[in-house]
C-alpha cells in the first residue's frame, strides 16, 4: 500500500478554508497603495517635475539625468516610507517569467565604517547591469560577453513588493538587441500607434494618438499543495504525464460557473484584495469548464501596462496559493482528457479622442472607418497567420491547441453573421454610402418580469482562435503561462504595417485624382476580397476545417520547432526591421532561444517519465504481478493444477497483460532514451529541436497508455500516485 498518497489525500480532504481578512475600507481606497501612481507622484514629485515627467511619457521625449534624480528621490521617499528597504530592476527576459536582482538602498556616509544613509540616484532608477550572458540570448551573449542593460520603462508605474521597491524596465544587450519581450512590445505599440494615426486622420484630423488596449483573461487549476508535492510530474514539468482519466471529469458541464469551493473562494480573494493594493483591476472570477479549474479577468488597460499587470499577478497567484495549501497550475494541458488552459488576449485600438476603432459608429462616415480598421485587421491576419501562430506556441501549448474546446492549430478569424453580411454587400457594392450596423437588437422573452435582452451584433465562437466580439478582438490561442507580450507584439506589428500599406495605397489613388472616400473603399472592396480565406464563422474543431484551411493556402503546420520559422521567412524579417521592432540578427536569435527551450522542455518530460515508470510504475505492478502470481500458485495447492486453472482463468490473464505492458514499458523507455541521446548529438538547435518532436515526443503517449492501463489494473491501495479523481475533486 502507497501510504504516502493516502496520507496526503487524508490531510487534503481534511483541509478548511484559511480565514482572509476583508480590508475594512472600500477598495478604492487602496487600489493602487503599493503603486507609484498618478497620486503618489502629485504627493511626491514637483509640479515642474511632473509636468516634464507627462511630458516624456506622452511624446516618447528621452530622459535627462537631472529629472531623473529629481523622480529617484521621490520614489525613494515613498518607498521608504511603505517599508522599502531594496530596489530592483523588474524586466522579462525570454524565459516567459521575470527577474530581479536586488540591492539595498544604504550606502556609506563617508568612509567605510562610518555609518550609512539611504541613497537613490537618477543613475540607479534609469539603469542597472545585469549579466546578459545569463539570461536566454539565441547567441547574442557569450560567457565571455555578459554586459547586458535593463533600462527604466516610465510608462510602467514603479510597485513595491514586500521590502523591496520593483522598477519595471526593458532588457538590452551591450550592442543594444533585446533580450526580452518588453523592449520589442514598446517598439511594437509605437509603430501601431503611428500607423493607425495616419488612418485616423482619413475621419479625424483631432486624432493624435492611438492606443492599443489589452484586457487578459488568465485561466488556471488548482491543486492541493500535499498531493502536488506527491506527484513528480507536476512538480518538476508542471503536467501530469501519466495518470488514467476519472470516472467523473467534465462530461456533466456541472463545473462551469458553479458555486465556488470555499477553500478557492478564499484562496481568491486574497488574490484580489492583494491585486488591488497593485493597481490590477481584478473584476471577474469563476469556476472554469474542468474541475478545479477557474478563471480571473480584470477591466482591460493599455497593453504594455496590462502586460506587466498579468506577470505580476501570476506571482502573486503562485504566493497566495502556498498559503492556501493550494498550487497553482498554469501549464496549458497539466491533465488530459479535459480542458486546458488558456490566456484570451482581448486586444483593441483606441484614440486619443475617445473613439473605439473596432466599435461600429451612428453615422456613414464613422462606419466606414469602422470597416476600414476591421479589413485592415483581416488582411493582417491573413498575411501573418502562421506568425500569429507561430507568437503563441510553446511545447505546452502544443497539447492544448486543437483539444477540448482549445482553438485550433489554424489562425482563422471569425465576425460573426451580421459583420460578414456587411462585408459581402461591400465586396459587390459600387458604392460606399450606406454603410451601417445595426445597433443591438431587442429579443423578446415572452417570461414576466425578465426584461428584454440585447442581442449583440455578433454571436460568440468558441473555436475560433482570433475572434471579433463586437468591439474588439479576442486572440484566444494565448497560453495561460505565457508572457502576452509574445502574442501582442506579433498582432501590432502586423496591424501597423498592413495600416501602413494601406495608407501609402489610399494616398496614391488620391494623388491620382480619386476622391478619398472613394479611395478609401476600393481598397476596402479589394482587401475584402484578398483576405476571404482568413475568414471562417463555422466549427474549427472539424477534420473538414483542416483540410479547407489547407486548401485555402492556411498555415497548418503542427510541428513546434517547424512553426517557428515563421519568424525568420524573408517577409516578416522585412516587416520587423521596416517597423523597428526587431532586426533580422535579433530575430534569428529568438528562434534558437525557443528551439532551445522547447528541446529542454521535452527532455526534462522525458527524464521525468522514464525515472517515473521505472523506479516507481514497474515496481509496484511487479509487486502486484507477484501477489497475484502468489494466489494462482496457492489455488493450485488446493484445488489442483486443472481446477485452479478454470478457477483462475481472469487471474492468469491479468498476471499476463501485468507481464505485457511491463515488458512494453521497459522496452519503450530504453528506446525514448536511446532517441534522446541521438538527438542530444545534434549541434543545430533547429533540427535538434525537430529531432525531440519527431524521435522522443511520440514515446510519451505509448507509454502513458500502458501506464494508465496498469492503473486500472494493480490494487488501488498499492498505487503510489494520486489518481485524477483526487488531483481534480479534493478542493
Amino acid at each position: 500500500m502507497s501510504g504516502l498518497r493516502f496520507q496526503v489525500v487524508g490531510a487534503a480532504f481534511s483541509k478548511s478554508p484559511l480565514p482572509v481578512e476583508t480590508p475594512k475600507e472600500p477598495t478604492s481606497a487602496y487600489f493602487g497603495k503599493y503603486v507609484f501612481g498618478r497620486e503618489q507622484m502629485l504627493k511626491y514629485l514637483s509640479k515642474d517635475t511632473l509636468r516634464k515627467f507627462d511630458d516624456i511619457t506622452r511624446n516618447g521625449k528621452p530622459l535627462d539625468r537631472g529629472l531623473a534624480d529629481h523622480i529617484a528621490a521621490g520614489i525613494k521617499q515613498w518607498a521608504i516610507e511603505h517599508g522599502a528597504t531594496h530596489y530592483t530592476h523588474w524586466f522579462q527576459p525570454l524565459t516567459d517569467g521575470t527577474a530581479e536582482k536586488h540591492d539595498s538602498f544604504i550606502e556609506y556616509a563617508g568612509k567605510p565604517g562610518e555609518g550609512v544613509i539611504e541613497e537613490f540616484s537618477g543613475k540607479l532608477l534609469a539603469q542597472q547591469e545585469p549579466d546578459a550572458s545569463s539570461f536566454p540570448s539565441g547567441g547574442l551573449r557569450n560567457t565571455f560577453e555578459a554586459r547586458g542593460y535593463s533600462a527604466w520603462d516610465p510608462t510602467s508605474p514603479a510597485f513595491i513588493v514586500d521590502d523591496t521597491l520593483c522598477i519595471p524596465t526593458i532588457f538590452i544587450s551591450y550592442t543594444g538587441e533585446s533580450l526580452d519581450y518588453k523592449a520589442p512590445l514598446l517598439k511594437a505599440l509605437l509603430a501601431v500607434d503611428k500607423a493607425a494615426t495616419g488612418v485616423c486622420k482619413y475621419f479625424d484630423e483631432n486624432v493624435n494618438k492611438v492606443y492599443s488596449y489589452l484586457g487578459w483573461e488568465q485561466e488556471y487549476f488548482l491543486v492541493d499543495e500535499g498531493l502536488y508535492a506527491t506527484r513528480p510530474d507536476l512538480l518538476m514539468t508542471g503536467r501530469t504525464l501519466i495518470g488514467h482519466e476519472s470516472a467523473k471529469n467534465q462530461q456533466l458541464e456541472d463545473h462551469y460557473f458553479g458555486a465556488i469551493p470555499e477553500r478557492v473562494q478564499a484562496y481568491m480573494k486574497e488574490v484580489e484584495f492583494e491585486a488591488y493594493k497593485y493597481g490590477i483591476p481584478c473584476k471577474t472570477r469563476h469556476n472554469e469548464v474542468a474541475p478545479n479549474q477557474f478563471e480571473l479577468a480584470p477591466i482591460f488597460g493599455e497593453t504594455n501596462l496590462a502586460n506587466d499587470q498579468n506577470l505580476l499577478i501570476m506571482s502573486i497567484m503562485k504566493r497566495v496559493a502556498r498559503k492556501h495549501g493550494f498550487r497553482v497550475l498554469l501549464h496549458e494541458k497539466p491533465f488530459a482528457g479535459i480542458n486546458g488552459s488558456g490566456k484570451h488576449n482581448n486586444w483593441s485600438l483606441g484614440t486619443d479622442t475617445g473613439v473605439g476603432l473596432f466599435t461600429p459608429g451612428k453615422t456613414p462616415e464613422e462606419n466606414l472607418q469602422f470597416v476600414t480598421f476591421i479589413v485592415n485587421i483581416l488582411m493582417a491576419v491573413y498575411k501573418n497567420n502562421a506568425l500569429l501562430k507561430a507568437s503563441v506556441m510553446t511545447a505546452m501549448n502544443a497539447h492544448r491547441l486543437g483539444a477540448n474546446e482549445a482553438p485550433p492549430a489554424i489562425i482563422s478569424v471569425f465576425l460573426g453573421t451580421q459583420l460578414s453580411s456587411l462585408l459581402d454587400k461591400i465586396e459587390n457594392s459600387t458604392s460606399e454610402e450606406g454603410i451601417t450596423l445595426d445597433d443591438k437588437k431587442k429579443m423578446a422573452l415572452g417570461i414576466g418580469s425578465i426584461p428584454e435582452v440585447l442581442i449583440d451584433n455578433t454571436d460568440r465562437n468558441r473555436t475560433s482562435p482570433f475572434a471579433f466580439t463586437g468591439n474588439r478582438f479576442e486572440f484566444r490561442a494565448v497560453g495561460s503561462s505565457a508572457n502576452c507580450a509574445s502574442a501582442m507584439i506579433a498582432v501590432n506589428t502586423a496591424v501597423a504595417a498592413q495600416l501602413e500599406e494601406f495608407k501609402a495605397t489610399v494616398d496614391a489613388k488620391i494623388a491620382a485624382g480619386t476622391s478619398k472616400e472613394h479611395a478609401i473603399f476600393e481598397v476596402i472592396k479589394q482587401y475584402i476580397k484578398e483576405s476571404k480565406a482568413i475568414r471562417f464563422d463555422g466549427n474549427g474543431y472539424s477534420d473538414a476545417w483542416k483540410a479547407e484551411a489547407a486548401q485555402r493556402g492556411l498555415d497548418c503546420e503542427t510541428s513546434v520547432p517547424k512553426i517557428y520559422d515563421a519568424y525568420t521567412k524573408p517577409e516578416t524579417v522585412k516587416m520587423f526591421e521596416k517597423l523597428g521592432v526587431f532586426t533580422a540578427k535579433e530575430l534569428a536569435a529568438r528562434n534558437e532561444v525557443k528551439w532551445d527551450i522547447y528541446t529542454k522542455k521535452i527532455q526534462i518530460e522525458a527524464r521525468v517519465l522514464g525515472d517515473l515508470v521505472l523506479s516507481s510504475i514497474v515496481p509496484v505492478a511487479t509487486k502486484y504481478q507477484g501477489i497475484l502470481l502468489d494466489s494462482a500458485n496457492k489455488m493450485v495447492s488446493v484445488f489442483g493444477q486443472d481446477k485452479a486453472a478454470k478457477l483462475g482463468s481472469q487471474t492468469l490473464k491479468t498476471i499476463e497483460q501485468i507481464s505485457g505492458y511491463i515488458d512494453s514499458l521497459k522496452t519503450n523507455v530504453e528506446a525514448m532514451v536511446d532517441a534522446r541521446r541521438k538527438a542530444n548529438r545534434i549541434e543545430s538547435e533547429q533540427e535538434k529541436a525537430i529531432a525531440y518532436h519527431d524521435t522522443v515526443l511520440p514515446f510519451f503517449d505509448e507509454i502513458r497508455d500502458k501506464v494508465d492501463r496498469l492503473e486500472l489494473i494493480v490494487d488501488d491501495e498499492m498505487w503510489p500516485l494520486p489518481k485524477y479523481r483526487e488531483l481534480l475533486f479534493i478542493r
